[in-house]
């Protein structure tokens, strides 16, 4: 006849015949499960967003999108925009010479 100490009652129960009062209570936001969740970093393979290639490991899609300076947002990634670098009057002058010459109305 084995028994154990109750937490719940402070008292001795035998294990084949435990009071159904002195039963913890049940925790609904823990799992039954004996282990942590654990969350695996293989994926099936997707598309980047950010250069075409198929990925499925979620770290090395994460480590490209890093490496270029975007952001990762939910689905989808976003980048932070360039500025506008304007051509100098003098490049389009050549540019706007060198078509027409091209077209035949040149000098």
């Amino acid at each position: 006849m084995r028994e154990r100490y109750c937490k719940v009652c402070g008292g001795w129960h035998k294990l084949d015949e435990w009071p159904h009062n002195c039963m913890p209570e049940r925790i609904w936001t823990r799992s039954d499960l004996g282990a942590p969740m654990v969350i695996s970093d293989t994926m099936d393979p997707v598309q980047s967003q950010l250069d075409g290639r198929l990925y499925d490991s979620k770290s090395k899609l994460r480590a490209t999108y890093k490496a270029a300076g975007v952001v990762e947002v939910g689905n989808d990634v976003k980048t932070t925009p360039k500025p506008i670098e304007r051509p100098k009057k003098q490049e389009i002058r050549a540019s706007v010479e060198r078509a027409f010459s091209q077209a035949g109305f040149g000098a």
